[in-house]
């Protein structure tokens, strides 16, 4: 029997928690700054209103590249499994074998799981 193919293991770019935190900055915290202050600068005379609004965007875009890219990674990597399930294929049945990536305790805790099938 041939042993499954096995590729190189593929991290994600950033953690759960940096992707969360950039992710509530570039849909929610940077655009709501740069609209803050473009009407506050036209209220109150603000200087540089362009620049600052200007300035925000590209920082909000470029975070939304490495997002983009971050997510990419992510899915490329078994990062968003709980585990595999194993399909062996014996003469007379198929043998299913479940391999968890964590602590068994921990399942009932979870909402969902994501177990990726592997052939063998």
């Amino acid at each position: 029997m041939e042993e499954p193919a096995r590729h190189a293991a593929v991290t994600p770019l950033l953690s759960n928690r940096t992707y969360d935190i950039g992710k509530k900055a570039a849909q929610l915290v940077l655009p709501a700054a740069g609209t803050l202050y473009f009407a506050l600068a036209q209220i109150w005379g603000f200087p540089n209103a362009e620049e600052v609004v200007g300035t925000i965007a590209a920082v909000n875009a470029f975070i939304g590249v490495v997002l983009g890219l971050s997510n990419r990674s992510y899915n490329k990597s078994d990062s968003k499994y709980d585990g595999t399930i194993d399909v062996e294929q014996q003469e007379d049945a198929k043998v299913f074998s479940l391999n968890l990536n964590s602590d068994p305790n921990e399942l009932d805790q979870k909402s969902q799981v994501i177990f990726k099938v592997n052939q063998v």
